[in-house]
């Protein structure tokens, strides 16, 4: 069935594939995840008692409440008074021009003039009556009567100076004192009640009362534009009332007034007020998740075979960890976060750094992070637990740069060790940060979940890999390791059947890795790889040179067209022995391939020996060429390993010429057509399997008898 699913794959283009899986995938992610985002409501009716305490699930704004308190700061600023300095000046030099116009109403009529002198208060009326209208002043010229007036004109000049004098100054002290409008009467009552008791005729009383009364004015009024900006800034400082998150709206048995009903309103705690809000965002969260692995996997450079695994292995082991940590946030209704602690946090890092890619581990360990924080908070955390989703950052960060390249289980449990102590590192980070005081039993608890965390890491890591390499068909470093174990039965049947064939292939590892890794190929796989190639062998050991053990080769009685069947079949032979033993893909193609449609020149020049006609083609290896740079490499160090042991007293020279013939050979031949070796990598392979072969053939001491 498995089979049938990737084949059935394997139609589609990888960027139609990828694209159609994302979005389904981000679709089933979303559907997992909405209920971590999705706001719980209540049935609730006003004036009835509360079946639970219920607590905000966010933080919101009380609006009425800010406006009252923005209204309490506002009735709390006083108005601004703008105290007028100049109308003391004024007001007394009021007064002292009332009296001098009536000293110069007076006049000195002529005394032979009987007519004047009798007439001349009447006139001196209208004359001081018309000079105190153009004071404007109105207050003071309506507020005499013509008695006032009267008594002014009739007053001696003396008396009207002194008046003048004791009034204008009464006044003046007056009006230097700030006087508001709602001081006007006690002030104008103050200022008559001292000019009573001022040295005046009695005649002048009323008058100069009445004068000094009006001449009191407000001088120190509001200012509406400043007292309006303090208003404005003392509202803005207002600090908005705020429903905080996790805080207790009603407790269990309280009775539901309008204050609390409104609070659970605002809070959106109503299921009438269910919000599309959050399903919304949630939908932009998966969005950009399912975007950025989109986007990693359209810059990866391999083949889509390739490519289609890896994505594969992605969602596979991202909705296996969503799906735990769902179950983990439901364990109970008020999620505790000591649990969400022991969360295997490098798990994610592990898996897709052995079965995938290095730079894919990476994108995948911060895109978990960010699902866990959203996915595995307490009931009244923010939207994304940011603490939590930075514990499963540095936690992945440390699996991800710990984990050794070769895989092997007790470089996994190291790793998984490294990761405790980096949660441990954390968390006491975390506790030391915190501003409540730290408890010695509290921290053992914590500290007892990052050690938890780490372990599961590795003990994950190691219980999966085989249900994974399964599933996709993935050969992992582990796995590798794992074949390259000596007590392997086909390692041990090449080894005693054929143990020239075993020697050879160890040589030829041993070529492949060095030369593999200078060129950054996966030099465990040529190792391995190498290790079984010349597996088929094992099906007529006797036919090949390194196997013949008394001198007798069994080819010099054969015809070369038999001997050529025989050659050839060790390739086909091996992969189907390796194909019984359900071998990785890999190790398969490498026994196939590693001679490529390369010629047995050795029975062809046989061959044309009795048959001049006979075509080249018959007599080379079906193939097909060498996919991979590590098939490749070990096509060159399998021929240059044999040809150098076949040498007589190889020197450094022999060696270099000789590898560089064989390359050049190859690659004229085109073997090297279908992979995507570089001319430069092939100079480094060349220089790598020369020293590597300098090494081995070098010269030694001959020893005495």
């Amino acid at each position: 069935m498995l089979q049938s699913l990737r084949n059935l794959l394997n139609r589609f283009s990888f960027a139609v594939l990828s694209a159609a899986v994302l979005v389904l995938a981000a679709v089933l992610a979303f559907a997992v995840m909405l209920g971590s985002v999705r706001d719980e409501t209540y049935d609730i009716r006003l004036f009835q008692l509360a079946n639970e305490t219920i607590r905000a699930p966010k933080t919101v704004e009380d609006p009425v409440k800010t406006e009252e308190e923005r209204e309490r700061a506002a009735s709390e600023i006083t108005p601004v008074y703008d105290f007028d300095e100049e109308a003391a000046k004024n007001r007394s030099a009021l007064v002292t021009s009332i009296f001098d116009f009536a000293i110069e109403a007076k006049g000195d009529p002529k005394p032979d003039d009987k007519e004047a002198v009798s007439n001349a208060p009447a006139k001196q009326l209208v004359i001081l009556k018309d000079k105190l209208s153009h004071l404007g002043d109105k207050e003071a010229s309506f507020s005499l009567d013509d008695d006032m007036l009267n008594g002014l004109i009739k007053a001696d000049k003396k008396d009207l100076e002194a008046a003048r004098d004791a009034v204008s100054a009464i006044v003046k002290r007056a009006m230097e004192q700030p006087v508001r409008e709602n001081e006007l009467a006690e002030a104008k009552a103050e200022t008559e009640r001292l000019i009573g008791k001022a040295p005046i005729p009695g005649s002048l009383a009323d008058a100069a009362a009445a004068i000094g009364r009006e001449s009191i004015i407000a001088n120190d009024t509001p200012d509406e534009v400043k007292t309006e900006e303090r208003i404005s800034q003392a509202k803005a400082s207002v600090e908005p009332t705020r429903i905080l998150q996790g805080q207790v709206i009603v407790q269990e048995g309280q009775i539901i007034d309008r204050e609390v009903y409104r609070q659970l309103e605002l809070a959106g705690l109503l299921n009438e007020q269910s919000s599309s809000r959050p399903a919304a965002g949630l939908a932009l969260f998966t969005g950009l998740i399912f975007w950025f692995i989109y986007r990693h996997f359209k810059r990866v450079e391999q083949p889509d075979r390739v490519k289609k695994k890896w994505l594969s292995i992605v969602l596979v082991i991202y909705f296996l960890v969503l799906i735990a940590m769902r179950l983990m946030a439901g364990l109970e209704k008020d999620f505790d976060m000591t649990i969400a602690y022991a969360f295997p946090t490098a798990l994610v890092p592990l898996l897709v750094r052995l079965l995938a890619d290095r730079k894919l581990a990476l994108i995948m360990t911060v895109l978990v992070a960010v699902t866990g924080g959203l996915v595995l908070h307490e009931g009244y955390s923010s939207v994304i637990n940011m603490e939590f989703a930075l514990y499963m950052l540095f936690g992945g960060l440390a699996g991800y740069y710990l984990i050794q390249e070769d895989g092997r289980r007790s470089s996994i449990l190291a790793t998984s060790l490294g990761v405790s102590v980096v949660n441990g590192v954390y968390i006491l980070f975390h506790m030391l940060m915190l501003s409540s005081q730290l408890e010695v039993h509290e921290l053992a608890v914590y500290m007892a979940a990052a050690l938890a965390s780490g372990l599961l890491s590795g003990a994950l890591t190691i219980g999966t890999m085989p249900f994974f390499e399964s599933l996709f068909g993935i050969l992992s470093d582990m796995r590798l390791v794992e074949l390259s174990n000596p007590n392997h039965p086909l390692l041990k049947k090449i080894l005693t059947e054929t143990p020239g064939t075993y020697h050879h292939s160890v040589m030829v590892a041993n070529l492949s890795d060095a030369a593999c890794e200078a060129i950054g190929a996966n030099g465990l796989l040529a190792r391995v790889g190498s290790y079984y190639h010349d597996i088929g062998k094992t099906v007529r050991p006797a036919f090949f040179i390194e196997n013949q053990m008394n001198g007798v080769n069994p080819h010099d009685s054969l015809p070369p067209e038999k001997s050529r069947d025989i050659i050839v079949a060790h390739a086909s032979d091996g992969a189907a022995i390796l194909k019984e033993h359900k071998m990785p893909e890999e190790l398969v193609d490498i026994a196939r391939q590693h001679h490529g449609t390369s010629l047995l020149k050795f029975f062809f020049v046989k061959a044309k020996e009795t048959q001049p006609g006979v075509p080249e083609d018959s007599y080379r290896y079906p193939g097909p060429k060498p996919q991979t740079r590590e098939i490749a490499v070990i096509s060159i160090a399998d021929s240059c390993e044999a040809a150098v042991r076949s040498m007589k007293a190889p020197t450094p020279e022999k060696i270099e010429n000789l590898v560089w013939a064989i390359i050049r050979d190859k690659m004229n031949d085109g073997q090297f057509d279908e992979c995507d070796l570089s001319f430069k990598e092939l100079k480094q392979v060349g220089a790598v399997i020369c020293t590597t072969l300098n090494g081995i053939f070098h010269n030694r001491i001959e020893y005495p008898e």
